[in-house]
């Protein structure tokens, strides 16, 4: 089977699901993406990867930001790629796949109409990312869904949003989604007992280090989680530490508001290189997502095969298949200030049972591996075939 994924842009943790997808083919993948907008070391792992089957297009057109706002469905964007059609067609696909229902995802759709292609779609969203579609992207789904073959969701949560849509569940695959969770548990496992004492100590070594990695603003809920720490730091004092990596536009403002709430145990770290993450999540013992809008956010099953346990947001769309409460960690509201300091003072009360909730999660977030996506892919592809 000759399969061409087209998608506007992708980061690191896609080339591993790539990789094992061209395997499965035996050399049969093409994928076809900006290479205006796709980082350029991400560029070069995928033509070292995938070498002139790896192609990168340039000259995008785009009526609207480059950059979303913080929540779904705020802005809006038309793109034009010329030459996309006819870069398709040069790879004489048997199946075409691509993300989502706009931007490059109409091209692949035209391809469609045009060549009488079968179609995939591997999508993400769920009924909680959506609450904000307007009335014509949700009309908009609801037509192409009619003309889709097959559909690669993330997770259960996405396939319910996407049988909703219109599309029957026989044709849905789940489990599209996953983090380079080998090599970061391989970069972990390389890591010296002294790596992690040294990093420790430059937090002035607690006893318990959360760790939330995430951009800096509204959707993350950050300032949500700084306001259930603070109750953390009045009512249960002791050797406990949050740190948070990344950068964003509200970072001044979330450094006032620590400041403001008295907090003397929560480190900015700012931003870490994607090369360098995982002896951050070596050196933590808890792993923090207070998200208040995502699709299924990768940087939790990343965690998770560092051996980290997980306070997850109930607004995470990968919560259903990745936290098994009371045992790899627990789920809780960000908006609710009680909820998220009774999650936090779990960690603190079982701390003595955080390695064992680590290699809980270790062998939940093998189970998402890159050839688990990718087998999730070529069963869509294999669907809309049949079809």
């Amino acid at each position: 089977m000759r399969i061409t994924y087209v998608t506007r842009s992708f980061l690191d943790y896609r080339i591993p699901v790539l990789e094992a997808l061209n395997r499965k083919l035996t050399g049969g993948l093409r994928i076809i993406y900006s290479a205006d907008y796709v980082p350029k070391r991400v560029h070069d792992r995928a033509k070292q990867s995938l070498r002139e089957n790896a192609i990168g297009m340039r000259g995008e057109k785009r009526l609207g930001p480059n950059e979303f706002p913080d929540f779904a469905n705020s802005a809006f964007r038309i793109v034009y790629q010329p030459g996309l059609l006819r870069a398709i067609k040069k790879t004489r696909p048997d199946v075409i796949v691509s993300d989502g229902f706009f931007q490059w995802a109409f091209f692949a759709l035209l391809y469609k109409w045009l060549y009488r292609c079968p179609l995939v779609l591997c999508y993400e969203r769920t009924f909680h990312t959506e609450r904000r579609a307007h009335w014509y992207r949700t009309a908009y789904r609801k037509l192409v869904i009619r003309f889709v073959d097959a559909m690669a969701c993330n997770g259960k949560l996405s396939l319910e949003y996407t049988n909703w849509l219109g599309i029957p569940e026989s044709r849905i695959t789940t489990g599209h989604m996953a983090a380079d969770t080998e090599n970061l548990a391989q970069s972990v496992a390389s890591l010296s007992n002294s790596d992690r004492q040294l990093l420790r100590r430059t937090w002035g070594n607690p006893e318990v280090i959360f760790l939330a990695v995430g951009k800096l603003n509204k959707r993350k809920g950050i300032r949500e989680l700084l306001l259930g720490w603070s109750l953390l730091e009045k009512s249960l004092p002791g050797a406990w530490a949050l740190v948070l990596i990344g950068d964003g536009p509200d970072k001044e403002k979330l450094q006032q508001l620590a400041k403001d709430l008295g907090l003397e145990k929560v480190i900015f770290q700012g931003p870490v290189d994607y090369n360098e993450i995982a002896s951050y999540y070596a050196a933590a013992d808890v792993f923090v997502m207070p998200t208040l809008e995502d699709n299924w956010s990768l940087v939790v099953p990343e965690a998770m095969a560092c051996g980290m346990p997980v306070l997850c947001s109930e607004y995470n769309g990968c919560y259903p298949e990745l936290i098994s409460v009371g045992e790899n960690g627990w789920i809780f509201n960000p908006l609710d200030q009680q909820d998220t300091f009774n999650a936090l003072r779990k960690c603190v009360v079982n701390r003595e049972r955080l390695n064992e909730m680590g290699r809980k999660s270790k062998d939940i977030a093998a189970l998402y591996s890159p050839d688990h996506a990718a087998e999730a892919i070529l069963n869509a592809c294999k669907i809309a075939v049949q079809r």
